[in-house]
């Protein structure tokens, strides 16, 4: 978890140096300095300007699109006791993206820049709604209703994005594309504290209730037997992994596979139990999506590439790996 957390401040520099323009990391800690009001004179020209308003806004955002993902991940895997468990699986990222492309291919900028922020997490919290008033209806079953309910709100927002998408502005579909895949374009000192909110409010829910989270490790009936609430404490943590993630997806879009891959990868260093989980998920989130950053914009030089391709290959591999590493 230390390397993990020294890799995250290297990725840091490295992140807010790379780019159309490669700043020398001397310049970008000497503004990094200047701009935390230490006494180094800041660098000559624009560069000061690039690194603290345009690229350390966009570094901070991923690190906490990929905490936030990866918290989610290991909470939803826990209460649902499914290895395969991520946001995508509950629907929470297609009523998101729905939200989203409404405002680009329909109704328009109407709120400024708060506009498809405001969509996208009111997407994300319709799905949320939509997939407890469905198990409501089917109070006394277990978790694996909950998936099935996500996985039918996920595909009814899906098949409303792809309508949106044919019926509305043709000229958006670039646009809508490029989001649909995430990207980190949307950064700003305004509203970067918006996906703050979400990373921080998920971590320390986790961090808050990491004894019941524990408990679930057991299965639903001893946790049941410790005191622990299991129905209502797993709407709980669905409510709380919804907010997360419709504030990030919010601004960076639909990146995938973060909340399935971390969770894993976290539990052989962290163990099991959610204290350290927790930690190591954030640490280990944060830094795939800032290298998953650095090569969306290094592997094609001439443009960028949606984040989310880059994180669905790895995911398709590590998913891969999983198969083969478990095979009888």
């Amino acid at each position: 978890m230390g390397i993990g957390a020294a890799a995250v401040v290297v990725l840091v520099l490295l992140s807010v140096a790379w780019g159309s323009t490669v700043i020398p990391l001397r310049e970008v800690v000497a503004s990094l300095a200047h701009a935390a009001g230490f006494e180094a004179a800041p660098p000559s020209g624009p560069v000061g300007r690039i690194v603290v308003d345009l690229r350390l806004p966009r570094t901070l955002l991923a690190i906490c699109v990929g905490a936030g993902l990866g918290v989610v991940g290991a909470l939803l895997q826990t209460v649902t006791r499914n290895d395969l468990a991520d946001p995508f699986l509950f629907g929470l990222s297609s009523g998101a993206a729905a939200g989203a492309v409404s405002v680009i291919t329909v109704f328009g900028d109407r709120l400024g820049i708060w506009t498809l922020p405001v969509a996208t997490f009111t997407g994300g919290m319709l799905a949320a709604v939509l997939v407890l008033a469905l198990v409501s209806r089917l109070r006394g079953q277990g978790p694996e209703r909950l998936i099935l309910a996500g996985l039918a709100v996920s595909f009814l927002f899906t098949a409303l994005t792809n309508y949106l998408v044919f019926s509305g502005d043709q000229r958006a579909a670039h646009s809508v594309l490029f989001w649909t895949m995430g990207g980190l374009g949307l950064a700003r000192w305004d509203n970067i504290g918006f996906a703050a909110l979400g990373a921080a409010g998920i971590a320390g829910f986790a961090l808050w209730n990491h004894r019941r989270l524990d408990a679930f490790l057991a299965g639903g009936s001893t946790a049941e037997s410790l005191g622990v609430r299991v129905t209502r404490f797993r709407m709980a943590v669905f409510l709380a992994a919804a907010f997360a993630t419709a504030t990030l997806v919010a601004l960076a879009g639909v990146i995938g596979f973060v909340g399935l891959m971390i969770p894993h990868l976290a539990r052989r260093v962290a163990g099991p139990l959610h204290l350290r989980l927790t930690i190591a998920c954030a640490i280990f989130g944060a830094a795939l999506l800032l290298m998953s950053d650095l090569a969306a914009r290094t592997l094609l030089p001439a443009q960028e590439l949606p984040i989310g391709i880059v994180t669905s290959s790895l995911g398709a591999f590590f998913v891969v790996f999983m198969l083969m590493r478990n095979r009888v």
